[in-house]
């Protein structure tokens, strides 16, 4: 069975000030040493880098080729894959966003859910309560 991660879980494991660090980092190596497909979506890369990068987000920000080696890093594990959107898409995200309503902060959210549904990947770690609202996700907090 595969699964993702999101953002937040990737922006831990890179912010050394962060309390989450040291568990983020933990539940990462883990991540590299299991079998199953990771599938890390395209908006959550794209998030990390913007981030991580981001002066006023950390106190110590990555450089751009820092955030681009972890990301590389990532991708060159042989069980994880990069996903984005394929045809069809915006029928599923309409399906998805359909489940209440999406406005806001919400919309990255559904866009994530949706790309996760249309590539068939019902598991997503993350500390955002919100990715619950997607029924078709079973939602971890691999922090607690």
């Amino acid at each position: 069975m595969s699964y993702s991660i999101d953002a937040n879980i990737l922006l831990y494991a890179s912010d050394e000030d962060s309390p989450n660090h040291g568990k983020a980092r933990i539940f990462l190596g883990e991540c590299a040493e299991r079998r199953e497909l990771l599938c890390l979506a395209w908006p959550t890369l794209m998030a990390y880098l913007r981030i991580s990068t981001h002066p006023t987000i950390f106190n110590r920000p990555l450089s751009p080729l820092e955030a681009q080696e972890n990301v590389h890093g990532l991708l060159a594990l042989p069980q994880v894959r990069a996903i984005g959107e394929d045809p069809g898409f915006w029928r599923i995200y309409r399906e998805a966003a359909g489940e209440f309503p999406v406005r806001g902060n919400l919309v990255p959210d559904a866009h994530l859910a949706s790309l996760l549904l249309q590539h068939e990947v019902r598991i997503l770690y993350t500390t955002d309560a919100d990715f619950r609202k997607f029924t078709f996700l079973r939602v971890k907090n691999p922090l607690t």
